[in-house]
């Protein structure tokens, strides 16, 4: 689990994800109803919302053998918590982290965020 602060994520209320190994994720209904959004550079990662309700699911849709779907989707508790905060340069002021998970100004490579 992770909180970006980029103005992107923000934007779209899915800050706080949950990384998933594409192998673990079992699609059981509604895959049709999730829109894929393609960003334009400098932005590189592509965005998945409900064609229904608006929903952000963060990279639900991704080819990646690892990648990060929003925690406000998930029904019940993940049982882990948040291990980094990145892009914490554009934080808004007024938001302040209350836990000890490592701070990285921008994305951090992936060895050192402990990705997977």
């Amino acid at each position: 689990m992770a909180t970006c602060h980029c103005t992107r994520c923000r934007k779209v209320g899915a800050s706080t994800v949950v990384f998933v190994k594409s192998q673990d994720l079992r699609w059981i209904s509604g895959r049709e109803m999730v829109q894929r959004y393609e960003p334009s550079p400098p932005y590189q990662y592509a965005r998945c919302f409900c064609r229904i309700c608006g929903t952000a699911f963060g990279e639900i849709l991704s080819e990646e053998t690892s990648f990060p779907i929003s925690a406000n989707t998930l029904d019940e508790d993940p049982g882990v918590r948040t291990k980094f905060h990145e892009f914490v340069s554009e934080k808004p002021p007024w938001y302040d982290i209350c836990d000890e998970a490592k701070r990285f100004e921008k994305h951090p490579e992936p060895s050192s965020a402990e990705r997977s």
